[in-house]
């Protein structure tokens, strides 16, 4: 599995993805591709996927990694708060993240984007690693870019 760490790289990845949805619109399919390409190709991962926010919660939606829990409830654990705040988390120890929800034992940071769409929860992108600390400043702001692919190419 590649390492990307580095700027340069990150920007080819960013437009792999422009390039994996160039003309698809389906949602759900544009976050299949999308989970895959992060999960195969950034190390130290245990989970990359997206929950989609559904009658006041949000539901597992496509990911890569371990079965995952299917339902996240509003400003609980990093997902829920998150989507609730429609802000990015970047939490190096879970562990000590109030409210976390433990869906792998063996995730010990997490990030997550929320996905607005006309200032709405629409849902949100879920990356997890067994790596304490394992999230910096360059792949915050990647995984954020990720989603603005996304949104481009699916609403």
């Amino acid at each position: 599995m590649n390492t990307l760490t580095r700027t340069s790289d990150l920007n080819l990845l960013l437009k792999q993805a422009e390039a994996l949805l160039e003309n698809e619109h389906d949602e759900i399919a544009n976050m299949a591709n999308l989970s895959s390409l992060i999960f195969n190709s950034i190390e130290n991962l245990n989970w990359a996927g997206f929950y989609i926010y559904k009658d006041r919660e949000l539901v597992l939606g496509p990911f890569q990694g371990l079965p995952a829990c299917v339902r996240l409830q509003l400003h609980k654990g990093v997902c829920g708060t998150a989507a609730a705040e429609h802000r990015t988390l970047n939490v190096p120890n879970v562990h000590v993240f109030e409210g976390h929800v433990a869906c792998d034992s063996a995730s010990n940071s997490e990030v997550v984007v929320p996905v607005i769409i006309n200032d709405e929860i629409y849902g949100v992108l879920d990356i997890d690693s067994p790596d304490y600390g394992r999230f910096d400043e360059d792949l915050v702001s990647f995984f954020e870019q990720i989603v603005e692919i996304y949104k481009k190419a699916s609403f």
